[in-house]
């Protein structure tokens, strides 16, 4: 039953990588929503109230980083956990995600741990939303 695994709203401006994690995540019974770009992850996130976002890290118009800041500042979307999928990634061994990010996955990723990690946010969650003024953000 779709949606019965939870919400995801997958974040990429490669229509070839969207396509990629919805199909994987689908099989396990999420719920997939995907926008080519912050700016339109920003108008969707509202309407569709996802349990996870993936977000790539270069993307037109908003790029990744970008779009972390804005979510993690809205009271509606501060608690939502956070994936980066991105290339660059993996450009910091052992440096942990950047602010406001929950998990970090290197593309090119298996989509098998891609469907695990989200399952685990999911799952764990993020807690309350921290009040603007108290966070620093990476930019």
């Amino acid at each position: 039953m779709p949606g019965a695994s939870g919400r995801v709203l997958v974040v990429d401006d490669s229509q070839v990588i969207r396509q990629l994690i919805r199909v994987n995540l689908e099989l396990d019974g999420f719920e997939v929503m995907t926008a080519s770009d912050g700016a339109a992850c920003l108008e969707a996130v509202h309407r569709f109230r996802p349990h996870v976002i993936t977000l790539d890290v270069a993307m037109p118009r908003l790029d990744g980083l970008g779009t972390v800041n804005r979510l993690r500042v809205d009271p509606r979307t501060g608690h939502i956990p956070l994936v980066l999928v991105s290339a660059s990634a993996g450009a910091a061994p052992g440096a942990g995600p950047p602010a406001g990010v929950d998990a970090v996955l290197a593309k090119p990723f298996e989509p098998t741990a891609l469907v695990r990690e989200v399952r685990r946010l999911r799952d764990e969650g993020r807690g309350p939303a921290v009040p603007a003024f108290s966070r620093t953000l990476a930019r």
